[in-house]
């Protein structure tokens, strides 16, 4: 469950940074391109994503014990 929320969370990232990217303009060639809808929406997917993978790396070091 820890890589899948890892992995999960990379693509929501990089996903949610292309239409952040889009959204502002500076990544052009889509219909996405230079709308504030899109770079709102890339901001939360971004963020969501980011929390899922931090997450992902505190539920690996939760239970062990040295």
């Amino acid at each position: 469950m820890r890589w899948g929320l890892m992995v999960l969370g990379g693509l929501m990232v990089v996903v949610g940074g292309t239409w952040l990217l889009q959204g502002v303009g500076i990544l052009p060639g889509s219909f996405m391109t230079g709308q504030a809808f899109w770079a709102v929406v890339g901001t939360l997917v971004l963020f969501a994503g980011a929390v899922l993978c931090y997450l992902a790396t505190r539920a690996g070091t939760r239970g062990r014990r040295r």
